[in-house]
């Protein structure tokens, strides 16, 4: 029987990795971070129907009228294990916060990707595979408004434009990019032969571009349920993500807990185990626009 000696990350290595996750995953760097309840919790989307109204001296107000979408946001546990030396169990406790700090560092770049890979694809990110448990909580699913690319987007500013011409409202704050959109829309040049965004040269990813806040990521086109190469839409309103309780941090000592088909005590190993509750939602699809690249 695999036995088991749970404990929870330092309050200061939970900090450290979220903010290493906001550093890496598109969707946490264009959206803002706000804790999620462990049982889920409903956000409410309120439309107003109508304009304000001038109403004189005394005069008649009227209805304006107010349309309430409910989203509901559940978390998700997701899960990370790597084997390391029995010599964690020993070393002294500087060593050891060595050892969980390095583990932090590489759960954070799996968390971060992770995030997006679920919520812009709506897969495991394991398998690669759509998740039943996502289901269609996610962009690719979500979001109807699509700009369909020619092969190679030889106008990528132009597939650009018309995806943010579609997102209702016009309220843009953010873009998430593929490294291959990125360059195509660094070939792009004005009629005199000059560089229309002279900043992506190179291979530059700058933080903005005319103004507007972009992120350049793999996550965006890997694992893409229809060649996705950009998402472009109201980040700060419409999509909102969280964890939803502490990570627990489990240290085991017996078995072969990652089904590997080799005992930790057999290996002078021990095995790490961090959990995570993500949650995230997409309160306004009709808020974003999604550009998929042609395959033929």
């Amino acid at each position: 029987m695999v036995q088991e000696r749970g404990t929870l990350f330092d309050p200061v290595l939970v900090t450290d990795l979220v903010s290493k996750v906001q550093g890496k995953s598109s969707l946490a760097r264009l959206s803002g971070q706000t804790p999620i309840a462990f049982n889920g919790q409903k956000e409410f989307v309120f439309t107003m129907d109508s304009e304000i109204d001038v109403v004189a001296e005394s005069g008649k107000k009227t209805h304006g009228g107010i349309s309430i979408a409910p989203r509901t946001i559940v978390p998700i546990k997701v899960e990370y294990g790597a084997r390391v030396s029995d010599e964690f169990v020993f070393a002294t406790e500087e060593e050891r916060i060595n050892i969980l700090k390095a583990f932090n560092d590489g759960f954070a770049m799996k968390l971060s990707r992770g995030l997006d890979l679920m919520a812009f694809h709506g897969v495991n990110p394991r398998t690669g595979t759509a998740s039943t448990v996502i289901g269609d909580n996610n962009f690719d699913a979500a979001v109807d408004q699509a700009v369909e690319a020619p092969l190679g987007i030889e106008d990528a500013n132009g597939a650009v434009e018309s995806a943010i011409a579609m997102v209702e409202g016009g309220n843009v704050t953010g873009m998430a990019i593929a490294p291959s959109l990125r360059s195509a829309l660094a070939g792009q040049t004005r009629t005199d032969g000059t560089p229309m965004f002279p900043d992506l040269s190179w291979g530059n990813a700058p933080a903005t571009i005319n103004g507007l806040a972009v992120d350049v990521n793999k996550t965006v086109s890997d694992m893409a349920t229809n060649n996705e190469r950009a998402y472009v839409g109201d980040f700060q309103s419409g999509f909102k993500w969280g964890y939803a309780k502490q990570i627990p941090l489990r240290v085991i000592e017996y078995g072969d807990p990652d089904n590997s088909g080799f005992d930790l005590q057999g290996y002078n190993q021990v095995y790490l185990r961090a959990e995570a509750y993500l949650g995230w939602g997409i309160l306004a699809p009709e808020s974003f626009a999604r550009i998929t690249e042609a395959t033929v």
